[in-house]
């Protein structure tokens, strides 16, 4: 049963999040042969501030 954990800057819709989560499963389900029904996308939102590249916070775009 497949496990993928997406992290990204919040901001996105559940209409992006979704079509992300339909290729996700798409190539999991092509390349290592799974079933699509016990494939899962999870995704974490990441607030501002929360992320720091060389020490740096990283800002989103």
């Amino acid at each position: 049963m497949p496990f993928v954990h997406v992290e990204l800057f919040e901001g996105r819709t559940v209409e992006q999040k979704a079509a992300i989560a339909r290729e996700i499963t798409e190539t999991i389900h092509k390349h290592a042969g799974a079933p699509k029904t016990a494939i899962n996308v999870i995704f974490t939102d990441l607030p501002e501030g929360t992320l720091f590249q060389a020490g740096e916070m990283r800002k989103k775009n």
